[in-house]
This record gives C-alpha cells, structure tokens and sequence, in this order.
C-alpha cells in the first residue's frame, strides 16, 4: 500500500490542474486552481474584509460589488419619486433633488451670458472694421466666431430660463456682468489680440464654472463643457492669426 500511497493525490492534483505536489501528496496553496464548475470569488477574513486573495464560491454564483449595494441603498424608492414629482410643477425641470443654490446658478449663467454677448458685439464690430484684402480672411473669421459666439448665448438663455431664472440682457448690465471687456482695436493685429485675451479670460471662467455645476448640475456642466471646447478652439484659431516676432 505504501507503494502507491501518493498516486491518486498525484492523479487528482493532475485533473485540478495543479502543477506541483509535495512529498506529502498536498498542492501548495499558491497555485491552487478552480476545480471545474466552480468559480473564484475574493477571501475574507474574520472581519468580513477582503484578503487579497481569492477562494471558490462553490454555489458558482457571482457576488454583489459592496460599492454597487451601497449605490443601489441610497437610490430613492419609486414610491418616494412618484410623490415628490407632484410638488411644485409650476418649478419644471428643477425638481427637489437639485442640490444646488439655484439663485447662484442663475447668476452665474447670467454672467457667462453677459460675457458672451460681448463677445458677439466685440467681434461683429471686429469684422466690419477689419479693412483691406489681407484682411479679408481674417475678417471672416471673426464673424465665423461672432456667429458661433451668439449661439452660446442662445444656449445659456435656454439654461437659465429652465432653471427658473429671466436671461439678463439689459445692455446698461451687459459690461458690468461681462467677464471679458469690449475693446475695439486699432488694428488687425490688435482685433487678434483682444479677442484672443477674451477667449482666454472665457476659458478660465467656464473651467471654474464647469467644476463647480459638476456637484450638483450634470445638465448645465455638459452645456458649458461644449461652449468650453468651442472657446479653446477660436483661442487656438486667434494664436494662429497673430503675428510673428
């Protein structure tokens, strides 16, 4: 009997697709592998923590990621949502889940509105300003970004009259909302440049904007992440343009 003692532990460790044996007939632990019809799922302590390690989940049965209970335990019951829906329908979109300051919201749209109808008006006046036939090009492209500029405020307008809010278009509160300024310009080289400064200062807004809708608005925070991308790209278009030392 002594003979053949450790040839069947041999002949299992075999079809378990272990690769080593010991003296004594036992596969080390490090490479233990899943028996077949059998799945890994990761070991726990004492403490309910994961090791690090995995061991066998014999019923062959995927357990739940602690972080998706944990998501699905704070989701509101349908019960709850269908009841909170029925309150302040006169509010539209903004429902009791909107976490922010809704006035600060507004007020914050209202100043990128303001900046980007100054902009429009900036680089409309650039554009009818912009003499001669080396200019021509770029006079066109300061009514392509004048164009596209106004729809940004078109967009903004939308947001801020979902959100409850009245669009701030009072020209005597235009300037003074605006973060970037109206300046005419003395030349080509000069237009570039002030409006190249003002894509700038709009780039900086809408980044700070963005993270700050971002806790609480993924609506508005998509809306300014796509204006955003339109402004880095006039600011690139603008570089291009300025001339050389």
């Amino acid at each position: 009997r002594s003979k053949f003692w450790g040839r069947p532990r041999a002949s299992w460790a075999l079809r378990a697709g272990v690769s080593h044996v010991s003296s004594r007939g036992h596969a080390p632990a490090r490479h233990q592998t899943v028996p077949p019809g059998q799945t890994m799922s990761p070991a726990r302590n004492s403490t309910g923590l994961e090791t690090g390690h995995l061991g066998p989940n014999r019923s062959g049965t995927k357990r739940a990621c602690p972080a998706t209970m944990d998501f699905k335990s704070n989701l509101t019951s349908i019960a709850i949502l269908r009841q909170r829906a029925k309150n302040h329908l006169e509010k539209g979109a903004v429902t009791e889940s909107y976490g922010g300051d809704i006035k600060e919201a507004i007020e914050l749209l209202n100043q990128a509105l303001a900046t980007e109808v100054v902009c429009v008006l900036r680089y409309r006046n650039h554009h009818f300003m912009a003499n001669g036939i080396a200019s021509r090009s770029v006079a066109s492209e300061f009514l392509v970004h004048s164009n596209q500029e106004q729809g940004h405020a078109d967009q903004l307008a939308a947001r801020i009259v979902q959100l409850g809010g009245s669009p701030e278009l009072d020209p005597s509160k235009l300037a003074q909302r605006s973060h970037a300024e109206y300046i005419a310009g003395t030349s080509i080289d000069d237009m570039i440049r002030q409006n190249l400064i003002a894509e700038r200062i709009a780039i900086d807004s809408y980044r700070e904007m963005i993270a700050y809708f971002s806790r609480f608005d993924p609506t508005t925070r998509l809306l300014l992440e796509g204006i955003l991308a339109v402004e880095e790209e006039h600011a690139d278009d603008l570089a291009s343009l300025l001339d050389k030392p």
